[in-house]
């Protein structure tokens, strides 16, 4: 269960992420910031390339940061971009992506911000109710 201190910081933080996105083709600035379950905060920004799919998404930068500081559990994670709560929702590279480190029930909490000021609440498991999942627990990777 995440606090509502904790919510907030996350949310302020991804939206304070967004500010450093590089997005010159889409102008679509989106930030994210994961709680690692040992209580670290990690953010990111998304950062676009000419060739698109070489993009790299603000939640997927912020999980990667996580992975090289030696966590592998997200406890929550904070996804700010777009007008109203939703418009920014992870795509499908980065749902998968964040399952790799998700619990083995998926309950992790993810808020959905919006520039309007408005939270959307929801959780890896609403996400990606049928996730493909690896056999190797990622503690032991």
């Amino acid at each position: 269960m995440i606090d509502a201190a904790t919510k907030d910081t996350l949310c302020r933080l991804a939206r304070e992420a967004a500010r450093n996105a590089y997005a010159p083709y889409s102008h679509f600035k989106v930030g994210a910031a994961i709680l690692g379950e040992g209580g670290k905060i990690y953010t990111g920004c998304n950062v676009e390339n000419a060739s698109y799919s070489l993009t790299i998404c603000a939640e997927r930068n912020a999980a990667t940061t996580m992975a090289a500081d030696g966590e592998r559990r997200i406890a929550a994670v904070a996804i700010f971009g777009g007008a109203s709560a939703g418009d920014a929702a992870p795509c499908g590279a980065c749902r998968q992506f964040l399952l790799e480190f998700a619990d083995p029930e998926l309950r992790a909490p993810v808020f959905l911000v919006g520039g309007d000021g408005s939270v959307l609440e929801t959780n890896l498991k609403e996400l990606c109710p049928y996730p493909f999942r690896s056999f190797v627990p990622n503690d032991e990777a």
